[in-house]
Order: C-alpha cells, then structure tokens, then sequence
C-alpha cells in the first residue's frame, strides 16, 4: 500500500535492467575494487530515496540469508560490520562466534520494489575471519579465492551457467505444511513445452522472467519441463561467482513471485513419486585471452585435449565429490534412471543418463554439462567441486574411462562414505571444513524415515521444531 508520505526509490524495469546491466559489465571486466567501492558508497550517499541495503550471504549448505542494514549506518559502518557466526549452521563454535561481514560491491543488485519492496538495494556479503581473509566455512569466499587465482596465475575465466529446474505447487509454505496435508498439489498438467497463456504457470514464469530481466540476467528461453507444474527459465552464463549468485538469485526470486501469487516454488530434486524430478545442469567452460579453450574444431565432439582432461578429472573424482553436487536425502530420489535421470559416471554427446554432457556447440558456446547436480545444493560448492576437480584433480588409470560400467550412489549413506573416505575433498575443502560439511549431512541422513526410532525418539520430535521440520522434508 503506498504512503503518500514516504517517497522510496522506486524503478521502472527498464530502468533496473539497465542499471544491472552496467553493474555487470564491471563485474565481468574486472574493474578494480576500490574504485567500484567508491562508486557505490557515493551513489548510496546521494541517492536519498534508498532507506535500507539488503546484504546476502549463505551458509555451508547453501541457505540464502538475508539483514537489512539502514542506509546511513552502512555508508559509515561498512566496514565494521560483525556478526554472530555460531548461529549460522557450518560456521563458527560458540566459543569463537564474531565473524565480521565484508561488502562485495561488485555484487550489487537494483530490484523491483513490486517484488522486493521500495527503496532497498541488495549486495552480496562476504564472510570475513579475525585475521582479514576470508572465512574458510563461507563458500562463496573460498570459490571467489580460487577464481581469481586461476586468472592471476593462469589467465583463466572460469564460465557456468545453470539450468535450474523447479516446481510450482498450490498454496504458500507447501512443502512446511506436507505433513497436514500429505501431498504436493500442481497447479498445471501440462507437460513439456506445453503452458496455456494465462494459466497459473504461465504466469509465474511470465513474472519470475520479468523480474531476472529487469536484474540483468540475460534471459535466453523459459518453459514448462517434462513433469506436471515443472519449470525451467534460462538465462546466460557469467563468471563463476556472478553465476553462482545468479543461481541464489534465481530461487530467491521464484519463491517471492510464487508466494505473491499464493503458491509456492520447490527446489526439492524429487518431491512427487513417479515424474521427472529437478535438476540443476551446470554448463561450464574456461576462456582464455577473450578466446573459448574448451572448442577444438578438430576435437572429439569439438571439444580441445584441454576440456577433455576436464571431463576425465570430474568422471575420475564422480563419486568424491557426489554429496556436495547432491547434498540431500531427497537428491538421491532423484537419481532414478527411469526418469532420465543422470546416475551413470560417464560422458556423452547423446546420453541424458551420463553425469557429464557434451551439448552441441560452436567456438562461442562449446561447454561440458555437468547433470548429476540437485537444485538445492550449494551453489558455491558446486561450482568449486566442478572447477577445482576438473582443474587440479587426478585422472583415474580406468580402461575407457569416459564409458566405464560406474554409477553414481543411490543413497546419501553411500555418497557420505565415499564424500569422507577421499583423499581429494579434504584438498577441495579443507579437513575443518569437509568434517563440518559431513557432520550436517549425517546428521541429515540420521533423520530420514530408514533410521526413525533409532536416533529420534518420538517426543524429541514433538519437542524439537528442527528435528521436526527436517524430519517431514527428508520423507519427500
């Protein structure tokens, strides 16, 4: 309801899509820090209808969190921004809780304030230790860390972009409200491709597509997928951070449409028994010079010696790094192979069911598409285990390694052994941060229905929200 009183910043599309699209340039040119830093705070000072800054950071599994600060505070406290770390799930113990907060302002985002409210910004955060560097449990650090290593060292541009595939179920809170009523309702049977215009799907894509345009996401193509009440909205590929964000972004902005419609949007990779579940395929590619070095017009499949190397590390490390690509009970659901779904650590130009594929393309566009990731992984995470294996893991001694008879687990109980057993995920993360990391998908896979009795006893469920809540989502 407006106030005649309040005067708030308020854009038109338009003229958010071109503000995020200068904003992306920069990003995606490099242009130094501190002269970005100095841009923004100057705008914020002089841009009097801004109220509040919405900064974003996520926490070990990928929750997106969000605090507003008021403007003025921000503009003179930004960098003395300190917060209580013990509090967010993967990151500090009690007894070594302050954690400062930086503000990555090349991450800065202009949003319509019919979806977002009036007179905010919003600005990717950064998690900072006591000493300066960046926090090794703030995933998002540690993969901007390596990014820039890779182009100062290499002169690498690590490249992605996702496919991010969700549902639309009626009423809000759906999946917190499962357990009363027992089941997902869709709002459209449809199918793939197949959407009348002014259907409730219809119209969430119409709206969720404007708003990624109007925060310069580059859309390219949005339908309905294979599954009733399924979605897919597309857009470009971008540096591996700024896509990475893009992809918290992308369901963020899903969730808000959906709840201003009254329905909810599920990034759960398997929430209805016998459709199609949701996947997240990440396209990745390495420029080098402005110039693609994953295209070989001579190639295999086109592809360079360079990006089959790739290829291979990431079949090689399939199973080491499955739990961070599929980091849920539910994800394994999901890798079912009578849903198309991509269970097999193998590559192929045509194969669906391969966890890795080789998409049809040309010097622009050759890329490899990694297929065996959930929705609801870590973003973070994901691009880090895709990058860094496919940089610096090993290549197994596997005869016809890129067709082998190995398939990926079927269960978070294996994936979780096999995630703590390798040798190349405590390079990945760390031994602190892959022992944290491991102790939250236990503790996860200790709660689904197979172990119920055992380690949750019935009045701790009645007593314990948490225990409770995640409870009823592993049963989906």
């Amino acid at each position: 309801m407006s106030n005649p009183l309040q005067d708030f910043l308020s854009l038109s599309y338009a003229e958010l899509e071109d503000l995020n699209l200068n904003a992306k340039e920069q990003r995606k040119n490099r242009v130094p820090a501190d002269q970005i830093q100095e841009e923004r705070l100057k705008y914020l000072t002089d841009e009097k209808r801004i109220k509040a800054v919405t900064v974003l950071f996520s926490d070990l599994e990928g929750r997106l969190h969000m605090l507003d600060y008021d403007k003025k505070f921000l503009v003179k406290s930004f960098d003395n921004l300190t917060f209580d770390g013990s509090s967010i799930r993967g990151f500090t113990a009690q007894r070594e809780s302050d954690l400062r907060l930086g503000m990555d302002w090349s991450a800065f985002y202009w949003a319509p304030s019919d979806v977002f409210g009036s007179g905010k910004v919003l600005v990717f955060g950064e998690v900072i230790d006591k000493d300066g560097s960046f926090y090794s449990g703030d995933i998002r650090g540690v993969l901007k860390t390596f990014s820039n290593t890779q182009f100062q060292k290499n002169g690498y541009t690590l490249n992605a972009a996702n496919e991010i595939e969700g549902f639309l179920f009626k009423g809000e809170d759906a999946e917190r409200n499962y357990n009363e009523t027992g089941k997902f309702e869709y709002v459209n049977t449809g199918g793939y491709y197949h959407s009348l215009p002014g259907d409730p799907l219809r119209q969430f894509i119409d709206t969720t597509a404007e708003v990624q345009r109007a925060m310069g996401f580059e859309n390219e193509k949005d339908h309905p997928e294979v599954a009733p009440s399924q979605f897919e909205i597309n857009y470009g590929y971008g540096e591996v951070v700024a896509a990475a964000d893009q992809i918290q972004l992308y369901k963020l902005i899903c969730r808000q449409v959906a709840t201003k419609m009254g329905l909810s949007a599920s990034f759960l990779p398997k929430p209805v028994v016998g459709v199609n579940g949701s996947g997240m395929h990440t396209n990745v590619s390495i420029s080098k010079g402005g110039k693609n070095i994953f295209w070989d017009p001579k190639g295999e499949e086109k592809l360079s010696k360079f990006a089959w190397q790739f290829v291979d590390r990431i079949l090689t490390h399939g199973n080491d790094i499955c739990l961070a690509l599929n980091a849920s009970v539910n994800a394994y659901r999901r890798l079912d192979p009578h849903f198309e779904a991509p269970n097999q650590i193998k590559a192929s130009a045509v194969d669906r069911g391969s966890m890795v594929r080789v998409p049809i393309g040309n010097e622009r566009s050759s890329r490899v598409e990694v297929r065996s990731v959930g929705p609801d992984a870590n973003p973070y995470l994901v691009m880090l285990s895709v990058f860094k294996t496919g940089l610096e893991g090993e290549i197994a001694k596997i005869k016809n390694l890129r067709q082998a008879d190995r398939y990926l687990p079927d269960n978070i109980y294996d994936a979780l052994a096999n995630f703590k057993n390798a040798e190349w995920t405590s390079t990945l993360l760390g031994a602190d941060v892959k022992s944290r990391y491991a102790d939250l998908k236990q503790a996860s896979a200790d709660r689904c229905p197979r172990l119920l009795g055992t380690f949750v006893k019935p009045q701790e469920v009645q007593y314990h929200h948490e225990v409770y809540n995640q409870f009823l989502w592993n049963q989906f």
